[in-house]
């Protein structure tokens, strides 16, 4: 079982002028294999690591946890067979998902969720 993300930078900043860009930050600084990337591919077959990027749409903040709402932008490819005679280009292509993170005050342990379209 893989380890729940981090976000102990978050955390400590809960209640700053300066929150909303640690969690960015924190957010953007994930792999595809943190982030359910793969699972709200739409236009691709393969989501990739590099250029992901986060818009916060909500935050609320509770005694136990703080719950994020994101909006991530990031790219995919389209796989073709890799046979030496496929001609279809490895294009990147634009993708965009919603999710939620609950992250836990004392921990700062996550669970990301994929949100429906």
């Amino acid at each position: 079982m893989q380890a729940l993300p981090l976000f102990p930078n978050t955390r400590k900043a809960l209640g700053t002028a300066g929150f909303k860009a640690v969690i960015k930050q924190e957010i953007e600084s994930l792999s595809c294999h943190e982030l359910p990337l793969q699972q709200g591919l739409t236009h691709g077959s393969y989501a990739l690591d590099n250029g992901i990027e986060a818009m916060i749409l909500q935050i609320q903040a509770s005694d136990t946890s703080i719950q994020v709402k994101a909006a991530i932008f990031y790219k995919a490819i389209i796989a073709g067979c890799s046979c030496s005679d496929d001609p279809t280009p490895v294009d990147e292509c634009n993708e965009h998902c919603e999710i939620m993170i609950d992250i836990d005050k004392t921990s700062a342990q996550a669970t990301i969720k994929l949100l429906p379209d």
